[in-house]
């Protein structure tokens, strides 16, 4: 549910860009400032939960996901979008670290894969579930830009109780908050660095399209393919991240390099086919290129995470894992501001060939030092 919130505004851009005034370039940094709060989320308090207990740190993280919404509901301006999007990024990064971490800790002795299943498949579901939240009451003009959010923070609400009745699993909490250790800790080994090479492009790459549809589906859809309806374009990202979630669970026996080189492949072709939806005007070449990015991004996603943990040495772990959150918060809004820029001087069109033009040369270098460099999984290693 604190996904939903990530999505959920994304149908109703156009009507905020038709109310507001603003163009290309102002989207794509109301999109990005979501990642600037992860980041801030992620970099300082990403180990917070284990210091003060997961309650403690995930009724704040629904707190300020519902403060998000109010500002959503009550947005007079772009400058409320800015600040509703930076707080929802703050929320979902506390949360997705907390929450994740506490799914795992709940599982029953010796399954831990499931609970790293349980977690992706929760991701994906409430980012699909997200825009047809936005989308229904806009598609019938039923208060578009609030009623959703009021259903939202209903839902958030009734969350928040609900983790009343979850035990805690940190039994050593800090009383001090003096004690406390928040200071962000990056880096790779030297001697890892080709094999991490793979792992943070297929990030890269990954965050990348889903920011692109994300941002930019409803645009592409009104501009391009002649239809602005929201639950069209609602039911579009809903393909994408319902897929996903399906194809985590499909292929969860799937070891994780190759995991990650099957989604690098992909990509190419996936890129292609939106690229030529958007050329041809067909709705039926923009499906299947979601379905195929569905899947491409679930593989991605979970094989190239599972790399980078087991490639990271123990002892620095946390280092090696906020450099590759890094890259892949990177990869899902520098691509969308470079496309917001660069259509305010060459058309749209042309910034999509060139978003596309990048995904597939970046897939076959991470393809290509993939293949050479990424460890294999151990013989040894169960399927939960």
């Amino acid at each position: 549910m604190m996904f939903v919130g990530a999505t959920l505004p994304t149908p109703l851009y156009p009507l905020y860009r038709q109310r507001f005034g603003f163009g290309e370039i102002t989207l794509t940094l109301v999109y990005s400032i979501y990642v600037l709060g992860n980041l801030c989320a992620l970099f300082f308090f990403a180990r917070l939960s284990d210091q003060i207990g997961r309650k403690a740190t995930a009724w704040p993280a629904v707190v300020i996901g519902a403060a998000s919404t109010v500002a959503f509901g009550l947005a007079s301006g772009t400058a409320w979008l800015f600040v509703a999007r930076a707080l929802s990024g703050f929320a979902t990064g506390l949360a997705s670290s907390t929450l994740t971490a506490w799914i795992a800790e709940l599982q029953p002795e010796g399954r831990s894969r499931a609970g790293a299943v349980t977690a992706t498949v929760a991701n994906f579901l409430g980012l699909a579930i997200g825009p047809l939240i936005g989308s229904l009451p806009a598609q019938f003009g039923v208060q578009p830009l609030r009623l959703p959010f009021v259903v939202y923070l209903v839902t958030l609400a009734a969350m928040g109780i609900a983790l009343s009745y979850v035990p805690e699993t940190v039994e050593r909490r800090t009383r001090d908050f003096s004690e406390l250790s928040m200071r962000p800790r990056f880096g790779v080994p030297k001697e890892r660095l080709a094999a991490f090479v793979s792992p943070a492009v297929t990030a890269f790459v990954t965050f990348a399209l889903i920011g692109f549809y994300a941002a930019l589906i409803p645009s592409l859809l009104a501009d391009a393919l002649k239809d602005p309806r929201p639950l069209v374009s609602g039911a579009v990202l809903f393909l994408l991240f319902a897929v996903a979630a399906i194809a985590v669970v499909a292929t969860r026996a799937m070891a994780s390099r190759t995991a990650m080189l099957v989604s690098l492949a992909l990509y190419p072709p996936a890129v292609a086919l939106l690229i030529l939806s958007e050329h041809a005007h067909r709705h039926s070449l923009l499906l299947a290129a979601s379905a195929l990015a569905g899947i491409a991004t679930s593989l991605g996603y979970r094989g190239s995470l599972a790399l980078v943990n087991r490639i990271a040495p123990q002892e620095r772990r946390g280092e090696v894992v906020s450099t590759y959150l890094i890259v892949m918060f990177c990869g899902n809004s520098l691509p969308v501001i470079g496309i917001g820029l660069l259509s305010a001087r060459t058309g749209a069109s042309i910034a999509h060939v060139a978003f596309a033009a990048l995904i597939a040369a970046l897939a076959v270098i991470g393809l290509a030092v993939g293949w050479k460099y990424a460890p294999r999984d151990p013989a040894t290693e169960s399927i939960e």
